[in-house]
């Protein structure tokens, strides 16, 4: 195991060695916020390839974590994959389900390498900067780069725990939600080496109004991350097709469920906590809950958007929320009408990432435009003070 461990290390590193060099040769005025925008981009494909991964079947291409079936790649355990496919030619280990499998999880240890090189960097640069606490760095401040790494291990463990515990919905759906997580700590620290850099001088609403932005962009996340816990509970249930049409559920507005088979969390993939078969109506209560929570967070989503749309400063990301979730919406229904095909249940999952994307940076660029209404208003008010007293007679 040490020995396929270290020669799937050698691969990450090989792989990560191309977006190195992009970083490395790049013409940024900061080749630190180079890495981290390209790390963003990887972990969104990284997102959307575990997406493909999980949907043609190919978690368990591999049954084994970290090699395949002890090897470092499928080149090497071909005689085990091709005995298994040929036992069963439409299970879950083939020679094409296990090159999915392993090429996520390579692209995934790759991108824990960037990680590493972000942690490393911010650390170096942050200590070497000045004797000085106060005088340190802020571009390199070494707190979010440590999470990150943190959170990157973390993933990995569910990662392997997917694997193991054979596809358990609540360990595939938590993988999916830590990766999302990631990708919005990512890009929060992406858009902060933007407002370091060049910070937002352009002031287009009051302490008021845009404290009102942030409080929809607040809540639409919190909204986003439940949305997103529902359509991993129903991607990894495999409950898509439980309703076949839109907006009524075999021919109803509220089918028959069963949620207390549908919700319970700990059990096995297609079984109940008692071990028997999952009833259908618990598929359909698990379909319905989704489609209906989605309804309700483009509602939010939407009227976020088009209040911040009407502020400068975040109308280019407010534009891009806004068509996300008109995407997000078409390719929802499409598939369930055009049954499920595999590119639109991807681009469905791409969206997701997308929406996590643009909240968060919408979520940050409120909270920039919240902090300079406030500073300019403090200005004005000292100007408006020190007037006054030039004024005042001696």
């Amino acid at each position: 195991m040490h020995l396929t461990l270290a020669q799937m290390a050698v691969t990450a590193l090989l792989v990560a060695l191309l977006p190195l060099t992009l970083v490395w040769t790049s013409s940024d005025v900061s080749k630190y916020r180079k890495l981290v925008w390209v790390t963003v981009f990887l972990t969104f494909d990284l997102i959307v390839f575990g997406a493909f991964t999980r949907l043609t079947d190919s978690g368990l291409g591999c049954p084994d974590w970290p090699g395949c079936y002890g090897a470092a790649n499928p080149f090497l355990a071909r005689e085990e994959i091709v005995a298994a496919e040929a036992l069963m030619p439409t299970g879950p280990v083939t020679v094409v389900k296990a090159w999915i499998e392993m090429i996520h999880r390579y692209l995934a240890m790759a991108i824990g390498v960037l990680i590493v090189a972000m942690m490393a960097q911010a650390w170096y640069q942050w200590r070497r900067s000045s004797a000085t606490p106060a005088a340190r760095r802020a571009d390199y401040a070494p707190l979010i780069p440590t999470l990150l790494f943190f959170a990157v291990c973390l993933q990995g463990a569910f990662g392997a725990w997917t694997v193991t515990l054979k596809l358990q919905p609540v360990i595939v759906s938590t993988h999916l939600l830590l990766g999302m997580g990631l990708l919005a700590m990512l890009v929060w620290y992406g858009c902060r080496q933007d407002q370091l850099i060049t910070p937002a001088r352009r002031l287009t609403a009051s302490p008021p109004a845009m404290r009102r932005i942030r409080w929809l962009a607040g809540v639409s996340g919190a909204l986003l991350l439940v949305q997103l816990a529902l359509g991993g509970w129903t991607s990894t249930n495999y409950a898509t097709l439980a309703c076949t049409e839109f907006p009524l559920c075999g021919g109803v507005l509220v089918p028959a469920m069963d949620f207390e088979h549908g919700f319970t969390l700990w059990r096995e993939l297609g079984k109940t906590a008692a071990g028997h078969y999952l009833p259908f109506a618990a598929l359909t209560a698990i379909h319905w809950v989704h489609r209906n929570f989605g309804l309700l967070l483009a509602v939010v989503a939407g009227y976020t958007a088009w209040r911040a749309w009407q502020h400068a400063a975040l109308q280019r990301t407010a534009r891009w929320l806004a068509l996300t979730l008109l995407l997000q919406l078409a390719t929802g229904i499409a598939t369930i009408y055009l049954n499920f095909p595999l590119a639109i249940a991807v681009l469905h999952n791409a969206g997701a990432a997308l929406l996590v994307l643009w909240l968060t940076m919408l979520n940050y660029q409120a909270k920039c435009q919240f902090a300079l209404a406030i500073a300019t208003n403090a200005t004005s008010a000292a100007h408006a003070q020190h007037g006054r007293k030039d004024n005042t007679p001696s």
